[in-house]
């Protein structure tokens, strides 16, 4: 598949996705930025890796700006997305591997969780097309 036809697809996929699978898409994205990361600094890449890990901040961020603050999870959900940012800058000044790969882990943590829901909501009803 090249370049356009998987921009193509990516398009087509946020576009119908719903709002439970666009959160997993999301963690998708910033887990496998993440790993980019730490590719690129063990490559020194560093602009490379500054990208990334913006990248990730930039998802994490999303997930702080459209958290319903008015949810009993909220408070945790935002304390620790907000330890995430602090974790990503402190990564991205001293190019550390090891403080990327923890907040991937996090991250892969809350996405298996967040799938859990998922799975759990009910099932929208199939519409026939005519």
């Amino acid at each position: 598949m090249n370049a356009t036809q998987r921009n193509k697809y990516v398009e087509y996929a946020v576009q119908t996705a719903s709002g439970a699978q666009l959160l997993l898409m999301l963690f998708d994205g910033a887990i496998g930025f993440g790993r980019q990361a730490i590719v690129a600094i063990e490559q020194k890449k560093y602009e490379l890796a500054h990208h990334n890990i913006q990248r990730v901040h930039a998802i994490v961020s999303e997930f702080m700006i459209t958290l319903d603050r008015t949810a009993p999870v909220s408070p945790p959900l935002w304390a620790l997305y907000d330890y995430l940012l602090s974790r990503l800058i402190t990564a991205n000044v001293k190019k550390d591997q090891a403080i990327v790969a923890e907040v991937i882990e996090f991250l892969t943590e809350m996405r298996a969780m967040w799938a859990d829901v998922v799975r759990q909501l009910p099932k929208p009803p199939v519409q026939e097309h005519a």
